[in-house]
């Protein structure tokens, strides 16, 4: 297997993109990370889309975007884990790199939510959940988050105002991102005080409907040196686990077990331990999932994450900044695009490029992007090359 490094990256300013089409907005995309690589062709590409067919009625992803990206042709698929789907893209790509079948692939992802209405985006987001025993008898991501917040809250003593300053976090990083859907300061007394959505969750607890895409380009290390203008970053470990579909048949709530399987997998790959990593992009759909993500990669013991948020640990500047970029709660959350955006920030940060966001001395950073509620998640460990 050869070494595989990112060399470009691309994305654009998120949020209700109403003048853009899915295609505008995976090109664009497409092309800023074609154009920061500084290279004339793809061999490949995958593209991470969670409900193409739901939200604009549109399958057959990886023909029509390979054709309107100019790259008619060439193979592409369309790839898909849920909200997992765009860090499903980025370790394909990976395995094609690594295993010599191609030497520069594109790994991108993009969702168009908001053709749809409210009820119309609830619907094809719950098809990430279990049909007949979840989404039938009536619950909702929010629902099924608020049950996790509950057990942890009763299980370990985890606060409502914890909760909320995880948000309060990821908006004041997301302030500073050029990129972020919502560039707004917050409170904890906002979030607290905000609509109610499912018990003890409120509405700003929760990612947004976003549209948005990302792409990234990869290829050989040993390329990567010779083509690349700027410092190239290595993929060092790469994880993937699934679990029950269902939190009914989980063990403990309070727990994604297929986070801690996959971040076991990526430390062992890299060689590295959860202390070693110097900043990491997590799945913060809702604010819950930041505290039990944090606790299930090694970052604190099971039962601390709420804690550490409320003493500054997971801020920039602290013992492990998690989510600089604003993380889905401010940044947003076009699924099939999130896991991709995950490893551009973290790109951006150990290339010392992040502006007021940045992290500094910056050597190992990690992405966790998950599908649903945990019933997939995706570990990547990166490093910037000098």
């Amino acid at each position: 297997m050869r070494d595989v490094a990112i060399i470009g990256v691309g994305m654009m300013k998120w949020g209700e993109l109403w003048k853009k089409s899915l295609r505008d907005i995976f090109v664009e995309a497409a092309i800023n990370a074609i154009d920061d690589a500084n290279v004339d062709k793809i061999d490949s590409m995958y593209i991470g889309c969670m409900s193409g067919g739901l939200f604009v009625g549109q399958e057959h992803l990886g023909s029509m975007l390979a054709d309107y990206l100019g790259q008619k042709n060439i193979p592409a698929a369309r790839v898909e884990s849920a909200c997992a789907s765009g860090g499903l893209a980025v370790k394909l790509a990976y395995l094609e790199v690594a295993s010599g079948m191609s030497n520069i692939v594109l790994a991108g992802g993009v969702e168009k939510m908001t053709d749809v209405d409210g009820a119309g985006a609830t619907a094809a987001l719950a098809t990430a959940a279990d049909q007949e025993y979840e989404v039938y008898n009536g619950a909702t991501f929010p629902g099924l988050y608020a049950m996790i917040a509950r057990a942890h809250m009763d299980k370990y003593k985890t606060t409502r105002e914890q909760l909320a300053k995880v948000a309060v976090k990821n908006h004041k990083n997301g302030f500073n991102n050029p990129n972020a859907q919502f560039r707004m300061n917050i409170t904890v007394d906002d979030v607290v005080n905000s609509v109610m959505v499912a018990s003890p969750l409120r509405i700003l607890d929760c990612s947004p409907i976003t549209d948005g895409a990302a792409a990234l380009i990869m290829c050989d290390l040993e390329t990567a040196k010779k083509i690349s203008k700027k410092a190239p970053v290595r993929i060092l470990g790469v994880g993937h686990a699934t679990d029950s579909i269902a939190l009914h048949s989980r063990k403990d709530f309070t727990t994604i077990n297929s986070t801690v399987i996959a971040a076991q997998k990526a430390y062992k790959m890299a060689g590295v331990k959860p202390g070693d990593v110097n900043v990491a992009e997590v799945h913060d759909c809702f604010t819950i999932a930041e505290v039990v993500v944090s606790e299930d990669l090694g970052f604190f013991d099971k039962g601390e994450g709420g804690c550490a948020v409320a003493e500054g640990r997971t801020e920039i500047g602290g013992q492990i900044p998690i989510n600089p970029s604003g993380g889905l709660k401010s940044k947003g959350h076009p699924v099939g695009a999130t896991g991709v955006a995950q490893v551009i920030e973290i790109v951006e940060q150990l290339r010392g490029n992040a502006g007021k966001r940045q992290v500094e001395n910056t050597k190992i950073g990690l992405t966790q992007n998950m599908g649903g509620s945990g019933g997939s998640s995706i570990v990547h460990i990166l490093k910037g090359e000098s």
